[in-house]
């Protein structure tokens, strides 16, 4: 369907796991304090009876904008897409010649019609796809690019002019969104890029959601309650008090107050000065990502002897020093 992302997990294996994934969502909530409410689901499977019991009282959390129960999902269970779907049915198995003229466009509706007048043909793909089962491995939402490929996109980076000429700003953020969403996984994860505008200017931001997997990540939510990471990309010569500004005012409205800019080169003297102090006075922190320390963060990724979050963690106490205490 148009406009709706694919399943990461089969609707079918949640509705028979139900049960499972209320009592692993309730154990999340009470390890992180989550609030819950008693709600009513429609059905639960009973593996006991081999039946579905109906109007089951529960205690789960809820979504705030319409009070719909929530139900957790452990993220090894998902896939980028479930063994058996549409897209790998119509690459492998669909019979395109009887459903499409030559050179007809290809119409998903069309496909579904078919297959409706014709189950048999998706019973065969589904009987191969079980003959197949032990080929059905882990297939992980996201995969890192290989070193050669960072090693690549490092020195397209190098070779960028800071500035806006010939559209280098958005080379810049897509090089370093990919970069990072590598570099920095699986410590932070599910990075997103995003655009938001500020007083007429176009800003992008790279969002990473905070796992705390590492004391490092854990230190940053306990000091400065972020849940998620704002990584804000700035392909100019050097940040200014605007930058600082537009960064310090993003901070307020609920991504915690830590914060890291994605830029060529360190910071003025000056407006390091000013992140001190804000940090004096607000106890705010931005910290500067730069070229090298992305070289550094590659280099790290080759070597694989340490993990490039560890270049960010090298930052974040290089500017703690430097703050009074």
């Amino acid at each position: 369907m148009a406009g709706v992302s694919k399943d990461r997990i089969s609707d079918i294996s949640c509705n028979y796991l139900k049960s499972f994934l209320i009592d692993y969502t309730i154990e999340q909530c009470e390890a992180h304090r989550i609030p819950t409410q008693i709600v009513s689901l429609d059905s639960v499977y009973n593996y006991r009876s081999n039946s579905f019991d109906r109007h089951v009282k529960v205690r789960l959390p809820v979504n705030p904008h319409n009070g719909e129960p929530l139900i957790f999902t452990p993220k090894r269970w998902l896939r980028f897409s479930p063994w058996i779907n549409f897209e790998d049915y119509f690459k492998t198995a669909c019979p395109r010649d009887e459903i499409f003229n030559p050179d007809e466009p290809v119409d998903r509706v069309k496909v579904l019609q078919y297959n409706r007048d014709n189950y048999d043909a998706v019973e065969r793909y589904i009987q191969l796809k079980d003959k197949t089962a032990a080929d059905c491995r882990n297939d992980p939402l996201f995969s890192q690019i290989p070193v050669l490929s960072a090693r690549r996109k490092l020195a397209e980076l190098l070779k960028l002019p800071s500035g806006k000429n010939d559209g280098a700003d958005a080379k810049y953020e897509s090089i370093c969104t990919e970069l990072m969403a590598t570099l920095l996984y699986p410590h932070l994860d599910f990075a997103q890029a995003q655009s938001r505008t500020e007083s007429g200017r176009h800003i992008r931001d790279l969002i990473f959601y905070n796992n705390r997997s590492i004391d490092f990540l854990d230190e940053i939510f306990t000091d400065y309650g972020n849940r998620q990471l704002v990584f804000e990309m700035k392909n100019v010569a050097k940040i200014d008090a605007d930058h600082l500004n537009q960064l310090n005012r993003y901070l307020q409205i609920g991504i915690g107050n830590f914060g890291i800019f994605l830029t060529r080169h360190p910071l003025p003297s000056a407006m390091y000065k000013n992140t001190v102090d804000l940090w004096s006075s607000q106890r705010k922190c931005m910290i500067a990502v730069t070229d090298p320390d992305v070289q550094l963060m590659v280099d790290v990724y080759e070597s694989k002897q340490r993990t490039p979050i560890e270049v960010l963690k090298k930052k974040y106490v290089e500017f703690r020093r430097s703050c009074p205490s």
